[in-house]
This record gives C-alpha cells, structure tokens and sequence, in this order.
C-alpha cells in the first residue's frame, strides 16, 4: 500500500492575505477567524507566511502594508511529499501549518497539525482490524475475508446499546472537516453488523450520508451465528433507531479531556462545534 501523501490530506481551499493588505486588515482577519496566520500571495504566488505572533511587532504600525514588514519567503511542501516528511518539518520547525505549492511556486493547499494527526488516526485502523478479525475468527471458528467498501446506512445492524450526545456532536464535526475513519462492520446475510464506529455512523446519518466508508470483514460462511449478533437480539437492536442516544451526561473521553474546565466553557463546546468555528479553549 502506497504511502499517503501531502495531496492526500492538505486542505485546498485556502485563505490568503496579499502583500498589499496592512496590519490592521490582516490583524481584524485572523481575529474573524479560526486560524492563527495566513499564507501571504499575489497572483497565486506563494510569498511567505505571516501570523499573529509577528503581527504584534508591529502593533504599532497598524497601516504599514505586509509587503513592508514580511518576511521573505516561507518554509512549504510540494503535494507529492510523503505525510512523514511533512509532518517532520512541522516538528522540526515548531510550525503549525505548512503552506503547499505546485511545480512554479503557486499555492495550491495547505497542510496543518490537524491534518497530520487525521492521518494518524486513519493510519492505525488495520492494526485494529486485524485485532478484531483474529478474535472473531478464533471465538467463531470461521475465515474472515477484509475488503473496503462503502456501505449503505440503512443497512447497518448495530451492536451498542447507547451513545452520547457530545461525542456525537464531535463526530459530526469530524465528517465535516474530512477525518476519513471507517467503519469496521461485518457481513451478514440481512446487512452488516457494526462492530465499531456507532458514533461516528449516526454522526454520518445526521448530516444526510446515505453511505459511508467501511472495512467489510466476511465470513467464509454467513450461516454461522455470531456471539455479536446474538447479543444484539438480546438488546432488541434491528437497526440505528435501536441506540438510544444519551444526553445530559459526558462521554468518557469528554469528561476527562474537559476536567479542567469551567463548566460554562465545558457546556459551550459543542455548541460552538455545531455553529461551526470548531475552536477549543485558547492555547
């Protein structure tokens, strides 16, 4: 399996700031937005890189002009690049974000810290597949065949009771920003039971998907009864309207990753995630 690359995970659309723009436009910008600089460029042509740190020393010129008081040039990648090297610039250099150019110096993309850990998190799934195939195998007595598909929602069996709302929330979030983490279900003759991802599925189901990515583990014999499948009859699960969705109460992961938090700031979190600015606590 071919490594991923820079092409497979940078952002596209990308906002930039021109030379012509001053401090204080530049300032009010980042300010409006999530981020914490921008790639200065004219005419496509990747400049060089200014963020909010360099922007204070020049609090006090607020209408010099960026072409003034930028640096020349910036560190970047190329879309071929393999998503190690880049994310080793990014460690090397204490960088957040790594702007992407084409073959004449045009910007193209732009790949960031986010970007690197979804890769991550992707890159880790086979380990855990495979984890789940062998203790399937062995508690069943059957061969498991593992294949990528995208499989309809409405097909899905699922396999947990409960879910929770914030971590549902996260998810959707996710989806949206492009993390690329599938399904592991497996085959049966009626659909395909879920073996993990129900947060991320009902997410999916939310925002309308009517399919999603799934790493499809098929038994050499579909007649055989599966300790899962049987401990979803028990619960009464036919299909995603089965989970009930928990509110009120923290996932886990949120409770601990929250801890610190007043609690004003703790409860908005989500809802900043669902107006869209996606941004935690200030760093």
């Amino acid at each position: 399996m071919p490594s991923p690359t820079v092409a497979d995970y940078m952002i596209r659309n990308v906002q930039t700031v021109t030379p012509d723009m001053t401090v204080r436009q530049v300032r009010e910008k980042i300010i409006k937005s999530s981020f914490h600089g921008f790639p200065i460029a004219e005419n496509e042509y990747l400049l060089g890189y200014v963020t909010a740190k360099e922007l204070l020393r020049f609090i006090d010129r607020p209408d010099a002009k960026m072409r003034e008081i930028m640096s020349r040039g910036t560190l970047c990648a190329i879309p071929s690049m393999s998503i190690e090297d880049a994310t080793r610039i990014l460690f090397r250099y204490g960088l957040r974000n790594l702007p992407v150019v084409d073959e004449e110096k045009k910007i193209v993309g732009i790949i960031s810290n986010i970007d690197v850990v979804r890769s991550q998190i992707e890159k880790s799934r086979p380990g855990k597949v495979m984890s789940v195939k062998n203790l399937l195998e062995k508690q069943n007595g059957i061969r498991l065949k593992i294949s990528n598909q995208e499989v309809p929602i409405e097909s899905l069996i699922p396999t947990q009771k409960e879910v929770y709302m914030d971590e549902l929330i996260g998810r959707q979030y996710e989806i949206k920003r492009g993390l690329n983490e599938p399904l592991i279900v497996i085959k049966r003759m009626d659909g395909y039971l879920v073996v993990d991802g129900h947060h991320r599925i009902l997410a999916a189901q939310k925002l309308g998907l009517r399919s999603f990515s799934a790493i499809v583990l098929e038994p050499n014999d579909l007649n055989v009864r599966l300790g899962l499948e049987k401990t979803a009859e028990k619960w009464g699960l036919r299909d995603l309207s089965d989970i009930r969705i928990i509110e009120g109460a923290k996932h886990p992961f949120m409770e601990v990753t929250t801890m610190l938090l007043p609690k004003e700031q703790s409860d908005g979190l989500n809802t900043r995630l669902i107006e869209g600015s996606g941004q935690g606590p200030d760093h």
